[in-house]
């Protein structure tokens, strides 16, 4: 008789074990999604404390003056903590009151703040010359269709200096991007940033006025590959190729 009831009795309990394991799957899931759609959704995002708009249009490759418009923030592109921001070009149809996207909040204001009219002039103009941030062997090539590629690398001493490419204004320096490591990202104009990640050490913070050659950062590395410089430009929102912008070497 024992014989005959071990294989029922343990049929029951795998049946009991796969029951737990699916509660603790589900579970799991739900909690991972919890955690994620603290700061974004199907169409909008949530403002953090290290973020800035330029940040945030760089990291879903937006232009930051569409993203100001979609969610009617000022020329001076200052935005909150815990502010939800739409993502996409919202319907007109709409009625004004749907598209207010601040979340009242008694934490400060998040940077940019308003630079002087004085410093504005530094970076109205369109870059009439591009400059190499380091010098070095390239050491990939540009590609749209790897996250990793919309822009080049370039070998590096570790340490070495890394130079503004044009004259701007910093408008983030942070480590908030995934995959980027210490980045910094330079406003040259209404339609030209650059970027500069991977690296060691920031030498410059938000706000800062650069010229074409200032020494902004220092070289590094990520993970466990060489020391290097990942640099990127974007027109209106959208990465280009940077070799068609620096002098041939």
């Amino acid at each position: 008789m024992l014989t005959k009831k071990y294989p029922s009795i343990l049929i029951h309990l795998l049946r009991h074990i796969c029951v737990l394991l699916c509660v603790f799957l589900v579970s799991s899931c739900i909690a991972f999604q919890e955690q994620s759609s603290r700061h974004a959704g199907h169409g909008w995002y949530t403002v953090k404390s290290t973020d800035t708009l330029y940040s945030i249009a760089w990291r879903y490759g937006l232009d930051y003056k569409e993203l100001a418009s979609w969610n009617q923030i000022s020329d001076d592109y200052v935005i909150n903590l815990g502010q939800r921001l739409i993502m996409r070009e919202p319907d007109r149809s709409l009625s004004a009151q749907t598209v207010v996207t601040s979340i009242p909040t008694s934490e400060p204001a998040i940077k940019p703040t308003k630079p002087k009219a004085v410093a504005e002039v530094v970076y109205q103009n369109p870059p009439s010359r591009w400059i190499w941030p380091v010098k070095g062997k390239l050491l990939n090539s540009f590609s749209l269709k790897q996250l990793n590629r919309r822009g080049i690398d370039i070998a590096a001493r570790l340490g070495e200096p890394v130079r503004a490419t044009a004259s701007g204004k910093v408008v983030y320096s942070g480590n908030g991007l995934v995959g980027y490591g210490n980045l910094i990202i330079i406003k040259h104009n209404e339609t030209y940033l650059s970027a500069y990640a991977y690296c060691k050490e920031r030498l410059v913070s938000e706000g800062a006025i650069v010229k074409a050659g200032s020494i902004i950062a220092k070289v590094g590395q990520l993970k466990s590959k060489s020391a290097r410089l990942h640099f990127e430009i974007r027109k209106n929102g959208k990465p280009v190729d940077p070799i068609n912008y620096l002098p041939k070497n």
